[in-house]
């Protein structure tokens, strides 16, 4: 039975389209008035939240009605870090709100944790760890917080920005160390089962022996 091949124009691959549309759209809601706005911040902050609950949204379409595609793998991680990166980028270099070297941190662990599954691509696939999962919720938790108009909030919930983007950059850096051990470990096992393999004997035959 030949299994249907679902058009990359699904609704799951659609929904990931749209939050990246809204990319945009935040940039310029977030900029109004040098980011002075209290209204616009708050129209950014909800695009923001409106995007990043999305992600959950196309993955469970994609795995409930197997619309899986070779497009909706790329788009989605794209996706992601377009909108993370544009949040930091503005936070940090239009508008001084946040360190510069904040999203430098982010965005070269996300380019280099991309780049590594690529490399690491034909020996085995990384999965996403736990560590990972919580990494992006803190930072999404971080951002919506410091795109809130808190010069205009109680002074505690700046305090709680702060700590949960300091616990967001914690686990980015220690996820971002360990996926860099687990490509390493894949890329030495692959190689050393084909070494095996040339030589006529498999893994487990060369362990017990």
């Amino acid at each position: 039975m030949v299994t249907a091949v679902p058009s990359p124009w699904n609704s799951a691959n659609l929904v990931t389209m749209a939050r990246i549309l809204l990319v945009p759209f935040f940039a310029w809601a977030l900029l109004v008035d040098g980011g002075e706005s209290v209204t616009w911040r708050l129209v950014a902050t909800g695009i923001f939240v409106l995007a990043a609950t999305s992600d959950r949204l196309d993955g469970y379409l994609a795995r409930k009605y197997d619309l899986v595609t070779d497009l909706g793998k790329l788009l989605d991680p794209i996706a992601d870090k377009l909108l993370v990166g544009t949040a930091l980028v503005l936070l940090a270099w239009p508008l001084g709100e946040l360190p510069w070297w904040v999203p430098v941190v982010v965005l070269a662990r996300e380019l280099g944790v991309t780049l590594l599954r690529f490399a690491v691509l034909k020996y085995a696939v990384m999965p996403a760890s736990r560590g990972g999962k919580l990494k992006t919720v803190l930072q999404t938790v971080a951002i919506t917080l410091f795109l809130l108009p808190l010069a205009h909030l109680p002074a505690w919930i700046g305090v709680v920005a702060w700590v949960v983007l300091a616990a967001a950059i914690l686990v980015t850096v220690v996820t971002g160390v360990e996926y860099a051990y687990q490509g390493w470990r894949l890329r030495r096992d692959a190689i050393r089962a084909a070494r095996l393999a040339e030589r006529g004997a498999t893994p487990d035959a060369a362990s017990a022996s």
